[in-house]
């Protein structure tokens, strides 16, 4: 259960590229705690997508690179087994240190994510329907799931208008990015079978699919900080994403002209930009709307 296999195939660094949901949802966070905070985060991004990880990693068994692995090994039932130990520990923890529906919105993800790759389900094969899996679950449901763990509410709480429009932008998001993480895997999913979401575009098509979803995105997070908070936060925003953009639009220039750079380590550099972008916006965000800043600065 414990090999280096194992644990490679958890991608514990990977959950670095989900974090700005975390991040967004803090953001916006009314109620939090330092326990809640440390307790949701760990939950949430140490054991729950790991397992999901995990899991998804060994039914597909892929041989060529997979998110966050250049050269995944093969995997073996420790894999399986802890998997499900952490999605288990990960509804446990979620019960006994934030509340019950903090720990039901844990288990619906686990259950979603065990779906998109078991060979009875198999929601990796159905390009729509996966990618609608994602953008729902990854997105919406996760900024909700994350809002709920950091600051302990019920469900009455969630449908706020500021808190329904943020999750439908992290989802915006997460829609967006997801068919570029498949960009360089047609030839392994061919082979499994699985028709994704890449696929079905082409490979200049997901570029052009991402383009667009990310010109609904950026002009919807402007509104949004525009309407609920300052112009401040949409220039910064705006701001700290320009990397991002200016990244995937010579790497989209690149494949137009050679579909070869197409590929894991340009997919990957995209990723990590984005994610480091998004942070570091989120945790100004964060510290900056919560007047922690402004605190520290006065010496408290």
């Amino acid at each position: 259960m414990l090999s280096k296999s194992t644990w490679l195939h958890l991608r514990i660094p990977f959950s670095f590229l989900l974090l700005p949901v975390y991040l967004f949802a803090l953001g916006v966070s009314p109620n939090f705690s330092g326990s809640r905070l440390a307790w949701s985060f760990i939950i949430i991004h140490l054991l729950l997508y790991p397992a999901s990880n995990g899991y998804n990693s060994f039914f597909d068994k892929d041989e060529q690179s997979i998110g966050g692995l250049k050269n995944p090994p093969p995997v073996n039932i420790g894999l399986y087994r802890l998997s499900l130990l952490l999605d288990l520990l990960a509804v446990v923890l979620g019960f006994i240190k934030i509340n019950l529906l903090f720990a039901f919105m844990l288990f619906i993800y686990g259950m979603i994510s065990k779906a998109y790759s078991h060979p009875s389900v198999r929601l990796k094969k159905y390009p729509i329907g996966s990618w609608l899996m994602v953008f729902v679950f990854q997105g919406f449901f996760s900024f909700l799931m994350c809002y709920v763990g950091i600051n302990g509410f019920e469900f009455s709480v969630l449908g706020s208008e500021r808190v329904i429009i943020a999750g439908i932008l992290s989802s915006i998001l997460i829609g967006a990015n997801y068919p570029l993480t498949q960009v360089y895997q047609h030839e392994e999913d061919e082979k499994h079978g699985d028709k994704t979401m890449s696929r079905l575009l082409g490979i200049r098509g997901t570029f052009w699919f991402a383009t667009i979803v990310f010109v609904i995105a950026i002009p919807g997070f402007v509104l949004f900080f525009l309407s609920f908070y300052s112009s401040k936060y949409a220039f910064l925003f705006v701001a700290a994403l320009s990397p991002t953009v200016l990244f995937f639009l010579v790497w989209f220039y690149k494949v137009w002209r050679d579909e070869t750079k197409a590929d894991f380590v340009n997919t990957m550099r995209l990723n990590f930009i984005s994610a480091i972008c998004l942070n570091s916006f989120f945790v100004y965000f964060f510290l900056d709307n919560t007047h922690v800043i402004q605190a520290l600065r006065s010496g408290y």
